[in-house]
């Protein structure tokens, strides 16, 4: 059973997701992994959608990265499966390999906003 704050969140994940297909169609490898960036940032509090962005990441690696993203996505499937539920995810972090799985990061005012709501 889905938590009260995996359905709150749902719509805006699956949103910031559309956005990441949108782009991948267009072969705008950057701009998609932005969206993945921002969909892992809104919804890596919900094991389900944590765990399901990285998934997207990693096959974001496959496709355009290589060893170091595709490794590190692996890795931090891995975490969020396991830690998630249990609180341990650093804030805001953006979910690449390009940042240390443990670093807290800003959160976008939009996102938090979103966040906060999902919460109540």
């Amino acid at each position: 059973m889905a938590s009260n704050f995996t359905k709150k969140i749902t719509p805006h994940v699956q949103a910031e997701l559309k956005l990441a297909e949108h782009a991948r169609t267009n072969s705008d490898i950057a701009t998609e992994f932005s969206h993945l960036e921002n969909a892992h940032v809104i919804g890596q509090e919900s094991t389900y959608w944590h765990v399901n962005v990285h998934w997207q990441m990693l096959k974001w690696a496959v496709r355009n990265s290589g060893g170091k993203e595709f490794l590190g996505q692996v890795l931090r499937l891995v975490g969020a499966a396991a830690l998630t539920a249990f609180g341990l995810i650093p804030q805001g972090n953006t979910g690449g390999a390009n940042v240390s799985p443990f670093s807290v990061m800003p959160i976008k005012a939009e996102h938090q906003t979103i966040i906060s709501k999902a919460k109540r």
